[in-house]
């Protein structure tokens, strides 16, 4: 079974230096065998993916992209905080926040981009419980930030 690192490797992954908290409070926190992971949104190279509302300024297929990216700057937190990514036993739950009009209803879709990267790269340990909310906005104009709870080794 390939490691985590190695599947990374496999889909050209390389994780970020993840960015420092905003405001006050913690990028993770650990508590007995379980890793907490802050909302993250989708930022790239410093830089936020997509900003706006999903159902007026961001289409689905771009709103998944933006989760993906979130899952990637998850797991770069997740490694700044244990150093080995093989330490972690499962993703226990992912929750999703997705900035939308009101009459959007397809959040589920956008954390899909999270959901199927997690299992690409975790296999069937990244098989998670999740929500997905529609929110009216979120920091920094960010269309999707998402959150993570890890069970370790």
């Amino acid at each position: 079974m390939p490691t985590i690192q190695e599947r990374l490797k496999a889909l050209k992954i390389i994780l970020p230096t993840p960015a420092a908290p905003v405001a006050n409070y913690v990028p993770t926190v650990q508590t007995g065998n379980n890793l907490i992971i802050s909302g993250q949104l989708p930022l790239v190279d410093g830089k936020l993916f997509a900003t706006g509302l999903l159902g007026k300024d961001v289409d689905v297929a771009a709103g998944a992209k933006a989760a993906h990216f979130c899952m990637i700057n998850i797991l770069a937190q997740a490694q700044a905080a244990l150093v080995d990514l093989e330490k972690i036993k499962r993703l226990v739950r992912l929750g999703g926040f997705v900035a939308s009009t009101p009459d959007f209803t397809q959040q589920a879709v956008v954390m899909n981009g999270a959901s199927d990267l997690a299992v690409e790269i975790l296999g069937d340990a990244g098989r998670h419980a999740r929500s997905a909310f529609g929110v009216a906005c979120l920091p920094m104009n960010a269309c999707v930030e998402v959150e993570a709870w890890f069970e370790l080794k």
